[in-house]
């Protein structure tokens, strides 16, 4: 796109942006002749979100839509995710902010959302022209459990999964090495990812060396959110100097074990609860990619599914599915940026955060739907299609060091899915 279609995106952006907020007072100034303002707001806003759908969808992004509405489930995220986040925005932001930057960040930062979330709805809209392309299908948490390992190798010897990837330091690790060693004679290019754990379960570098990173006792406890807090805190801490000494320390010996288990040399990754995307932890990645021969690390950015009931999307709103959609993507989208500049191959696309906890027969054929209609980027690998399918494990998770994996682990979700995966056909999918 040139500089004089970037000018008139921008122009007719900030045109459509000014009409909402327009509509948006106006319509509160009548609702709240006749109802309370908590009820007025986010009803105002609702009609203000419609305005908004339509006059991008219409004439900021006529390019890639050429002239259709968005799909009803982007309206209904961005009205989700805005609600949310002009909610919560004012109860976390810090009481010592000077009250001009405090103003900025309440108006900015839901433009800048909305300017995220509608430019991902005319991608959409574009991508959904494009010729269909065939998905892979990925299970995660090989090695939690004997009933993990079971399911998983079930679905692959069965032709129904394109791979797989390994927690090297899981109670069921051995026997998730064996089992996959012989789908390995069957299928040579079968794919087996390093599953890099860094919230719970045994460390795998010398407890001595990582001791900031695990409890007492000696699980790895840092959460995903910890981590996040971690990567925005000043480089030059020394606190944060000596966790990331730690963080590299661990990182390298996960992948050395894994070259030791599964006789790989080159290193395929992801992350268990995707803790690989956090900032301070894919900059050690990327550190040690070259000496540890990583050519390949997972991507998270999913395209949002049409043809869900709306019970689905709330579901994945009260579960906070939808928040954690989007910190991914973002995520995502800085750490596409570093792979690029380091020559790591990503896949195009990913679906299975939203709904994660909830991958049954219907978003598993949604999701796959939504990733057929994107072409594969001549640098980036097939899409993929992610799924945890198990039975109920007959072990203690939690006394195993893996407290956060213990209830979904639990759930009967995770039998749904695996009989989800089961019913995949040529017939199902096309």
């Amino acid at each position: 796109m040139n500089l004089k279609a970037h000018a008139f995106r921008l122009s007719a952006y900030g045109a459509v942006g000014f009409l909402c907020a327009g509509v948006y007072a106006v319509i509160l100034i009548i609702l709240e002749q006749w109802l309370p303002v908590w009820l007025a707001n986010p009803g105002a806003f609702l009609v203000a979100s419609l305005v908004g759908s339509l006059g991008h969808s219409r004439y900021t992004f006529r390019r890639e839509t050429r002239g259709d509405s968005f799909a009803k489930r982007w309206v209904t995220a961005q009205y989700l995710i805005n609600v949310t986040v002009c909610t919560l925005l004012p109860l976390v932001l810090p009481s010592f902010l000077d009250e001009g930057i405090r103003l900025l960040i309440l108006v900015f930062t839901p433009t800048l959302l909305n300017a995220f979330i509608w430019s991902q709805a005319a991608r959409f809209s574009e991508n959904k022209q494009i010729i269909r392309t065939q998905p892979l299908l990925h299970a995660d948490d090989l090695g939690l459990s004997n009933e993990t390992n079971y399911a998983i190798c079930q679905l692959t010897n069965e032709g129904k999964l394109n791979g797989a990837s390994l927690l090297v330091q899981a109670p069921a690790t051995q026997e998730a090495v064996r089992l996959w060693s012989q789908i390995e004679q069957k299928y040579p290019d079968i794919n087996l990812c390093l599953h890099l754990c860094l919230t719970e379960g045994p460390p795998s570098a010398n407890t001595s060396s990582v001791k900031n990173l695990i409890n007492g006792k000696g699980f790895l406890h840092y959460s995903f959110g910890k981590w996040l807090l971690l990567s925005l805190m000043p480089n030059n801490l020394n606190f944060k100097k000596k966790i990331r000494r730690q963080l590299s320390q661990e990182i390298k010996a996960q992948i050395k074990l894994f070259k030791i288990l599964t006789k790989k040399n080159n290193i395929q990754l992801d992350g268990h609860q995707h803790i690989h995307l956090v900032p301070i932890v894919i900059e050690e990645i990327v550190r040690v990619a070259n000496t540890e021969n990583i050519k390949w690390i997972r991507s998270t950015r999913e395209p949002l599914p049409s043809g869900l009931p709306i019970r689905y999307w709330w579901h994945a709103f009260r579960d906070a599915g939808l928040l954690k959609w989007l910190v991914l993507q973002i995520l995502s989208i800085m750490a596409e940026s570093k792979l690029k500049r380091n020559n790591i191959s990503t896949n195009q696309l990913l679906s299975g955060i939203l709904f994660t906890g909830q991958m049954t027969i219907l978003p598993l054929k949604t999701c796959w739907q939504a990733l057929s209609c994107h072409q594969v980027s001549k640098n980036k690998t097939s899409s993929i299609l992610l799924a945890h399918p198990s039975s109920t494990p007959k072990i203690n998770l939690s006394e195993e060091g893996f407290s956060i994996s213990h209830p979904f682990a639990k759930s009967e979700y995770r039998q749904l899915e695996w009989q989800g995966l089961e019913t995949l056909s040529e017939e199902w999918i096309n």
